[in-house]
């Protein structure tokens, strides 16, 4: 798989910052927070730090039906009850998605982006929309689906889509049918206190960072000569290749951040991916953070997570939970199989990061799991 390190763009620009203070990536901004004890006040100071924008790119908020598609917006995080059940859902559906393979496309190696796109969906829709039926929760599954696809290319565009454009028209009648599939399931299920806009917002997050995520813990199963630890696994994915690898913050006033002064209006950076490379933070050796160890957990040296991968804060992830009891059911599935990949794997960074492409065959391991 190609080094992160080696990526160019705005990862190489990440990564390549200076180390004190807090990092300005251009002049005038925007900054970036280089140490634990930044990133911590940029994500829990929110009397200094605003949550930007919304999630389709346009301050324009008019073509929602809601009062507002902000992420200022606080979401209750998954209980313990509906993780059980959403990874329940998973385990169904993944042991679904793999027979169905085998039967159509037996030939063919595993696509771990579109392998993960159902299994993922329909178990995070299971946990958001607990009293939903199968089919009102499929239905819902499929039109998230829909609108990450629609979303795709507005977010990777260099300049923000016209509004009246084929790219933001698709992406404004994929939402409007998530969100009238999601006002149906929503008026079934009083306990569940959203708005079909954020329903919406929550599930597109909750489904696409875990299939990217998954995907990267594929790639990197696969580079493993032996099957490892599933949980560590997962932290060490989530250290070297976390989805949601930057995520930004506006200031409402000057603010001292490591000892550099960042006026109002700015954006600050924070980034789990570049936290996951400090030493203070990982064990092992200092020269090797740039390396898949899922043994580096093992020991108890240090405390799994402190990159903040899920964030912190009031804007944490509330499916925190349940991403991580899918990527270890995802995990232990690969520690009985000997993975390979098929061809090399290149690293997309049109929104957040992902493996591309991500192909692997799988064959049962003959020796004990770890």
């Amino acid at each position: 798989m190609d080094s992160v390190e080696s990526a160019g763009g705005q990862l190489g620009a990440v990564l390549s910052a200076p180390r004190e203070g807090a990092a300005a990536l251009a002049p005038g901004g925007p900054w970036l927070a280089t140490s634990l004890e930044q990133a911590r006040q940029v994500l829990t100071d929110t009397a200094s730090f605003d949550f930007p924008g919304n999630v389709n790119r346009t301050g324009d908020l008019s073509e929602s039906r809601g009062d507002t598609r902000s992420g200022h917006t606080l979401f209750t995080p998954v209980g313990p009850e509906h993780v059980a059940r959403g990874v329940a859902t998973f385990e169904r559906e993944w042991t679904t998605s793999l027979a169905e393979h085998q039967r159509s496309r037996r030939d063919e190696p595993y696509d771990a982006m579109l392998l993960l796109r159902r299994p993922v969906a329909r178990s995070t829709t299971t946990a958001v929309l607990p009293a939903a039926g199968d089919d009102v929760r499929d239905r819902v599954a499929d039109h998230v689906l829909a609108w990450i696809d629609a979303l795709a290319p507005v977010i990777a565009a260099r300049r923000r889509p016209w509004r009246w454009g084929r790219v933001r028209r698709t992406e404004q009648a994929t939402r409007v049918a998530l969100e009238d599939s999601l006002a149906d399931a929503l008026v079934a299920d009083p306990t569940v206190d959203l708005s079909p806009q954020q329903a919406a917002t929550m599930l597109a997050a909750g489904i696409q960072v875990p299939i990217a995520a998954g995907a990267f813990l594929l790639a990197w199963l696969a580079q493993e000569a032996r099957a490892v630890e599933p949980t560590s696994a997962v932290w060490e994915t989530l250290r070297l290749t976390p989805p949601t690898w930057l995520t930004a913050r506006v200031t409402t006033r000057e603010v001292d951040l490591g000892g550099t002064t960042v006026p109002k209006g700015r954006v600050v950076f924070v980034s789990p991916l570049l936290l996951g490379r400090l030493a203070d933070l990982v064990p092992g050796d200092r020269g090797g953070l740039d390396q898949f160890d899922a043994g580096r957990w093992q020991a108890g040296a240090r405390r799994p997570g402190a990159w903040l991968p899920f964030g912190a804060g009031p804007h944490a992830c509330p499916g925190r939970n349940l991403g991580m009891g899918i990527l270890v059911s995802l995990a232990t599935w690969g520690a009985r199989h000997e993975l390979r990949l098929s061809e090399d794997v290149g690293i997309d960074q049109s929104r957040g990061i992902s493996p591309e492409p991500c192909r692997f065959t799988a064959t049962v391991r003959s020796e004990p799991s770890a």
